[in-house]
Protein backbone atom coordinates (compact mmCIF):
# COMPACT_ATOMS: atom_id res chain seq x y z
CA UNK A 1 0.00 0.00 0.00
CA UNK A 2 1.42 3.64 -0.61
CA UNK A 3 2.47 5.51 2.17
CA UNK A 4 2.00 8.92 2.39
CA UNK A 5 4.58 11.88 2.47
CA UNK A 6 2.81 14.30 4.28
CA UNK A 7 -0.01 14.93 6.71
CA UNK A 8 -2.07 18.25 7.13
CA UNK A 9 -5.07 19.93 6.39
CA UNK A 10 -6.31 22.34 3.14
CA UNK A 11 -7.38 25.58 4.99
CA UNK A 12 -9.54 28.09 3.52
CA UNK A 13 -11.94 30.66 5.18
CA UNK A 14 -12.79 28.49 7.78
CA UNK A 15 -13.01 25.25 6.87
CA UNK A 16 -10.49 22.57 7.61
CA UNK A 17 -10.11 19.54 5.10
CA UNK A 18 -7.41 16.82 6.54
CA UNK A 19 -5.79 15.28 3.76
CA UNK A 20 -2.85 12.87 3.08
CA UNK A 21 -0.36 14.10 0.42
CA UNK A 22 0.97 11.21 -2.07
CA UNK A 23 3.74 11.62 -5.15
CA UNK A 24 1.43 11.52 -8.60
CA UNK A 25 4.50 10.46 -10.96
CA UNK A 26 7.73 7.82 -10.37
CA UNK A 27 10.81 7.98 -12.44
CA UNK A 28 10.87 5.02 -14.64
CA UNK A 29 14.44 6.19 -16.76
CA UNK A 30 17.34 3.87 -16.91
CA UNK A 31 20.03 4.36 -13.79
CA UNK A 32 23.79 4.09 -14.47
CA UNK A 33 26.61 3.63 -11.74
CA UNK A 34 29.93 5.08 -11.91
CA UNK A 35 32.95 3.34 -12.44
CA UNK A 36 36.42 3.52 -12.19
CA UNK A 37 37.72 3.51 -15.93
CA UNK A 38 40.39 1.59 -15.60
CA UNK A 39 39.42 -1.43 -13.61
CA UNK A 40 35.50 -0.78 -14.37
CA UNK A 41 34.79 -0.90 -10.34
CA UNK A 42 32.73 0.65 -8.78
CA UNK A 43 32.69 3.96 -7.50
CA UNK A 44 31.88 4.63 -3.48
CA UNK A 45 30.54 7.72 -2.48
CA UNK A 46 31.57 8.41 1.58
CA UNK A 47 30.88 10.80 3.83
CA UNK A 48 34.70 12.38 5.07
CA UNK A 49 35.23 14.52 8.22
CA UNK A 50 38.54 16.62 7.49
CA UNK A 51 38.92 17.49 11.13
CA UNK A 52 39.32 13.71 12.20
CA UNK A 53 40.62 12.80 9.12
CA UNK A 54 37.90 9.88 9.02
CA UNK A 55 35.03 8.27 6.89
CA UNK A 56 31.99 9.03 9.05
CA UNK A 57 28.46 7.30 8.42
CA UNK A 58 25.44 9.39 7.26
CA UNK A 59 23.97 9.00 10.96
CA UNK A 60 26.57 10.86 12.24
CA UNK A 61 25.80 13.77 10.79
CA UNK A 62 23.37 16.94 11.30
CA UNK A 63 22.06 19.92 9.68
CA UNK A 64 24.09 23.23 10.36
CA UNK A 65 23.59 26.74 9.54
CA UNK A 66 26.35 28.77 8.50
CA UNK A 67 25.49 31.87 10.06
CA UNK A 68 29.05 33.85 9.94
CA UNK A 69 32.26 32.34 8.24
CA UNK A 70 32.82 28.79 10.01
CA UNK A 71 30.46 29.44 12.28
CA UNK A 72 27.24 27.06 12.29
CA UNK A 73 23.72 26.28 14.02
CA UNK A 74 22.36 23.07 14.25
CA UNK A 75 18.65 22.89 13.29
CA UNK A 76 16.96 20.01 14.10
CA UNK A 77 13.78 18.53 12.98
CA UNK A 78 11.87 19.55 16.68
CA UNK A 79 13.37 23.16 15.43
CA UNK A 80 11.68 22.11 11.30
CA UNK A 81 8.57 21.57 13.31
CA UNK A 82 8.38 24.81 15.68
CA UNK A 83 8.49 27.08 12.62
CA UNK A 84 5.47 30.10 12.97
CA UNK A 85 3.99 29.35 9.85
CA UNK A 86 0.22 27.93 8.72
CA UNK A 87 1.93 26.31 5.60
CA UNK A 88 3.97 24.14 7.94
CA UNK A 89 1.56 21.53 8.58
CA UNK A 90 -1.61 22.90 6.13
CA UNK A 91 -2.50 23.97 2.42
CA UNK A 92 -3.10 27.33 2.82
CA UNK A 93 -5.34 28.68 -0.35
CA UNK A 94 -4.69 32.08 -1.17
CA UNK A 95 -7.09 32.57 -3.84
CA UNK A 96 -9.46 31.66 -6.53
CA UNK A 97 -8.58 32.36 -9.90
CA UNK A 98 -9.52 31.50 -13.33
CA UNK A 99 -7.37 28.19 -14.56
CA UNK A 100 -6.58 30.54 -18.11
CA UNK A 101 -5.44 33.35 -16.23
CA UNK A 102 -3.30 31.33 -14.05
CA UNK A 103 -1.56 28.81 -16.39
CA UNK A 104 -1.00 32.39 -18.60
CA UNK A 105 0.82 33.81 -15.20
CA UNK A 106 3.30 30.67 -14.73
CA UNK A 107 1.19 27.50 -13.73
CA UNK A 108 2.81 25.79 -16.12
CA UNK A 109 6.01 26.11 -14.30
CA UNK A 110 5.47 22.97 -12.32
CA UNK A 111 7.63 21.64 -10.01
CA UNK A 112 6.53 18.47 -8.81
CA UNK A 113 3.08 16.68 -8.70
CA UNK A 114 0.86 15.32 -5.75
CA UNK A 115 -2.51 13.35 -5.54
CA UNK A 116 -4.21 14.40 -2.09
CA UNK A 117 -6.17 12.09 0.03
CA UNK A 118 -9.13 13.29 2.28
CA UNK A 119 -9.33 11.45 5.58
CA UNK A 120 -12.32 9.83 6.02
CA UNK A 121 -13.96 12.64 7.99
CA UNK A 122 -13.15 15.33 5.37
CA UNK A 123 -14.63 13.71 2.60
CA UNK A 124 -17.65 15.78 1.93
CA UNK A 125 -15.90 19.17 2.75
CA UNK A 126 -13.37 17.52 0.12
CA UNK A 127 -15.37 16.73 -3.05
CA UNK A 128 -17.23 19.57 -2.60
CA UNK A 129 -14.21 21.86 -3.26
CA UNK A 130 -13.43 19.45 -6.17
CA UNK A 131 -16.79 20.19 -7.58
CA UNK A 132 -16.67 23.79 -7.11
CA UNK A 133 -13.46 23.97 -8.36
CA UNK A 134 -14.76 21.44 -11.77
CA UNK A 135 -18.19 23.73 -12.21
CA UNK A 136 -16.57 27.43 -12.37
CA UNK A 137 -13.22 26.84 -13.68
CA UNK A 138 -11.46 28.01 -10.79
CA UNK A 139 -7.76 26.83 -9.89
CA UNK A 140 -7.13 26.94 -5.72
CA UNK A 141 -3.81 29.05 -5.33
CA UNK A 142 -1.86 28.37 -2.34
CA UNK A 143 0.83 27.07 -0.08
CA UNK A 144 2.61 24.40 1.43
CA UNK A 145 5.69 23.58 3.43
CA UNK A 146 7.35 20.63 1.97
CA UNK A 147 11.31 19.52 2.22
CA UNK A 148 12.05 22.70 4.76
CA UNK A 149 10.95 24.90 2.03
CA UNK A 150 7.75 26.85 1.87
CA UNK A 151 6.42 26.30 -1.97
CA UNK A 152 3.73 27.90 -4.06
CA UNK A 153 1.31 25.36 -5.58
CA UNK A 154 -2.34 25.25 -7.46
CA UNK A 155 -5.27 22.57 -6.35
CA UNK A 156 -6.85 21.37 -9.74
CA UNK A 157 -9.64 18.55 -10.23
CA UNK A 158 -8.37 15.37 -11.20
CA UNK A 159 -10.77 12.04 -11.89
CA UNK A 160 -11.83 11.40 -8.27
CA UNK A 161 -8.91 13.48 -6.38
CA UNK A 162 -7.68 16.85 -6.20
CA UNK A 163 -4.29 17.55 -7.77
CA UNK A 164 -1.75 19.54 -5.74
CA UNK A 165 1.11 20.78 -8.43
CA UNK A 166 4.21 22.71 -6.88
CA UNK A 167 5.05 25.66 -8.94
CA UNK A 168 8.40 27.86 -9.32
CA UNK A 169 8.66 30.69 -7.29
CA UNK A 170 8.39 34.51 -10.19
CA UNK A 171 12.45 34.94 -9.37
CA UNK A 172 13.27 31.53 -10.34
CA UNK A 173 11.68 31.66 -14.10
CA UNK A 174 14.24 32.74 -16.24
CA UNK A 175 13.49 36.30 -18.30
CA UNK A 176 12.54 35.65 -22.20
CA UNK A 177 15.23 37.85 -22.82
CA UNK A 178 17.42 35.51 -22.16
CA UNK A 179 16.91 33.98 -25.78
CA UNK A 180 17.55 35.11 -29.33
CA UNK A 181 13.99 35.87 -30.24
CA UNK A 182 13.16 37.81 -33.30
CA UNK A 183 12.28 41.34 -32.12
CA UNK A 184 10.04 41.71 -35.02
CA UNK A 185 7.09 39.52 -36.54
CA UNK A 186 7.94 36.65 -38.86
CA UNK A 187 6.42 37.03 -42.20
CA UNK A 188 4.46 33.76 -42.78
CA UNK A 189 3.02 33.42 -46.24
CA UNK A 190 -0.74 32.65 -46.64
CA UNK A 191 0.21 29.52 -48.81
CA UNK A 192 2.48 28.31 -45.93
CA UNK A 193 -0.21 28.49 -43.22
CA UNK A 194 -3.00 27.13 -45.35
CA UNK A 195 -0.52 24.14 -45.73
CA UNK A 196 0.10 24.04 -42.18
CA UNK A 197 -3.27 24.31 -41.21
CA UNK A 198 -3.74 21.05 -43.64
CA UNK A 199 -0.88 19.22 -42.11
CA UNK A 200 -2.91 20.07 -38.27
CA UNK A 201 -5.86 18.73 -39.35
CA UNK A 202 -4.54 15.85 -40.94
CA UNK A 203 -2.72 14.46 -38.32
CA UNK A 204 -5.88 15.87 -35.50
CA UNK A 205 -6.98 13.17 -32.52
CA UNK A 206 -7.78 12.05 -29.27
CA UNK A 207 -5.21 12.47 -26.33
CA UNK A 208 -5.07 8.45 -25.27
CA UNK A 209 -1.99 8.51 -22.46
CA UNK A 210 -1.93 4.54 -22.80
CA UNK A 211 -0.47 5.50 -26.55
CA UNK A 212 2.51 6.73 -25.48
CA UNK A 213 5.66 5.13 -24.13
CA UNK A 214 9.25 6.14 -23.25
CA UNK A 215 10.63 4.90 -27.09
CA UNK A 216 14.30 6.70 -25.87
CA UNK A 217 14.69 4.40 -23.31
CA UNK A 218 13.66 1.29 -24.83
CA UNK A 219 16.05 2.13 -27.58
CA UNK A 220 18.43 2.85 -25.04
CA UNK A 221 17.90 -0.50 -23.33
CA UNK A 222 18.61 -2.25 -27.07
CA UNK A 223 22.02 -0.46 -27.42
CA UNK A 224 23.27 -1.53 -23.98
CA UNK A 225 21.99 -5.33 -24.96
CA UNK A 226 23.77 -4.79 -28.01
CA UNK A 227 26.89 -3.70 -25.93
CA UNK A 228 26.46 -6.80 -23.67
CA UNK A 229 26.45 -9.09 -26.35
CA UNK A 230 29.46 -7.80 -27.92
CA UNK A 231 27.94 -5.72 -30.99
CA UNK A 232 28.69 -2.13 -31.64
CA UNK A 233 25.35 -0.05 -32.01
CA UNK A 234 24.43 1.63 -35.06
CA UNK A 235 25.09 5.34 -35.10
CA UNK A 236 21.73 7.31 -35.46
CA UNK A 237 20.46 9.58 -37.81
CA UNK A 238 20.47 13.32 -37.40
CA UNK A 239 17.55 14.89 -38.52
CA UNK A 240 18.56 18.16 -40.78
CA UNK A 241 16.44 21.00 -40.45
CA UNK A 242 14.13 22.57 -42.54
CA UNK A 243 15.54 25.34 -45.23
CA UNK A 244 13.72 28.19 -45.20
CA UNK A 245 13.43 27.07 -49.61
CA UNK A 246 11.81 24.03 -48.80
CA UNK A 247 9.40 24.61 -46.41
CA UNK A 248 6.54 24.65 -48.95
CA UNK A 249 7.50 21.29 -50.43
CA UNK A 250 7.92 19.82 -46.36
CA UNK A 251 4.52 21.27 -45.78
CA UNK A 252 3.37 19.60 -48.91
CA UNK A 253 4.86 16.11 -48.44
CA UNK A 254 3.80 15.62 -44.60
CA UNK A 255 0.66 16.11 -45.32
CA UNK A 256 0.28 14.20 -48.16
CA UNK A 257 2.51 11.33 -45.66
CA UNK A 258 -0.14 12.05 -42.92
CA UNK A 259 -2.86 11.27 -45.39
CA UNK A 260 -1.28 8.47 -46.28
CA UNK A 261 -0.80 6.84 -42.67
CA UNK A 262 -4.24 7.65 -41.89
CA UNK A 263 -6.02 5.81 -45.02
CA UNK A 264 -3.78 2.50 -44.08
CA UNK A 265 -4.36 2.61 -40.73
CA UNK A 266 -8.14 2.78 -41.70
CA UNK A 267 -8.05 0.20 -43.80
CA UNK A 268 -5.97 -2.06 -41.59
CA UNK A 269 -6.83 -1.48 -38.13
CA UNK A 270 -10.41 -1.19 -38.16
CA UNK A 271 -11.90 -1.98 -35.08
CA UNK A 272 -8.18 -2.19 -33.26
CA UNK A 273 -5.92 0.53 -31.57
CA UNK A 274 -3.03 0.98 -33.75
CA UNK A 275 0.01 3.01 -33.04
CA UNK A 276 -0.06 7.24 -32.87
CA UNK A 277 0.27 8.88 -36.10
CA UNK A 278 3.40 11.06 -36.77
CA UNK A 279 4.76 13.29 -39.36
CA UNK A 280 7.17 11.19 -41.78
CA UNK A 281 4.77 8.05 -41.86
CA UNK A 282 4.05 6.72 -39.00
CA UNK A 283 0.79 4.90 -38.40
CA UNK A 284 -2.29 6.74 -36.47
CA UNK A 285 -5.06 5.20 -34.77
CA UNK A 286 -7.72 4.27 -36.63
CA UNK A 287 -10.01 4.87 -33.92
CA UNK A 288 -8.82 8.93 -34.17
CA UNK A 289 -11.78 11.29 -34.01
CA UNK A 290 -12.20 15.27 -34.42
CA UNK A 291 -11.01 17.11 -31.05
CA UNK A 292 -14.17 17.47 -28.66
CA UNK A 293 -16.42 20.72 -28.91
CA UNK A 294 -15.25 23.00 -27.06
CA UNK A 295 -16.93 23.24 -23.78
CA UNK A 296 -18.18 26.24 -21.65
CA UNK A 297 -14.31 25.91 -19.78
CA UNK A 298 -11.52 23.75 -20.21
CA UNK A 299 -11.95 22.46 -16.84
CA UNK A 300 -15.44 21.53 -17.57
CA UNK A 301 -13.91 19.20 -20.30
CA UNK A 302 -11.42 18.05 -18.77
CA UNK A 303 -13.11 17.41 -15.73
CA UNK A 304 -15.66 15.45 -17.56
CA UNK A 305 -12.77 13.14 -19.35
CA UNK A 306 -10.64 12.50 -16.33
CA UNK A 307 -14.35 11.25 -14.39
CA UNK A 308 -14.31 8.40 -16.43
CA UNK A 309 -11.21 7.25 -16.00
CA UNK A 310 -10.98 4.60 -12.70
CA UNK A 311 -7.89 6.55 -10.37
CA UNK A 312 -5.35 4.94 -9.31
CA UNK A 313 -5.28 5.67 -6.15
CA UNK A 314 -4.79 2.59 -4.48
CA UNK A 315 -1.88 1.38 -7.03
CA UNK A 316 0.13 4.90 -6.29
CA UNK A 317 3.74 4.62 -5.66
CA UNK A 318 6.12 7.06 -3.78
CA UNK A 319 9.71 8.11 -3.39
Amino acid sequence: MARSMWRGAIQFGLVTIPVKLYLATESSSIGFNLLHEKDLSRIQMKIYCPVDDAIISRSETVRGYEWSKGKYVVVTEEDLESVPLKTVRSIEIEAFVDEEEAEAKGSRFVKQAYYLEPDEVGRKAFYLLKSVLADTGKTAVCKIVLKDREQLAVLNPFANTILLNTLHWPDEIRSLEELNLPEEQVEIKPAERKMAEQLIASMEGEYDPDAYRDEYREALMRVIEAKVAGEKPEPAKKAEPTRIGDLMAALEASVASARESRRVGTAEGAGEKPARARAGGKSRPASAKKAAPKKATARKARAKSEEAAEAPARRRKTA
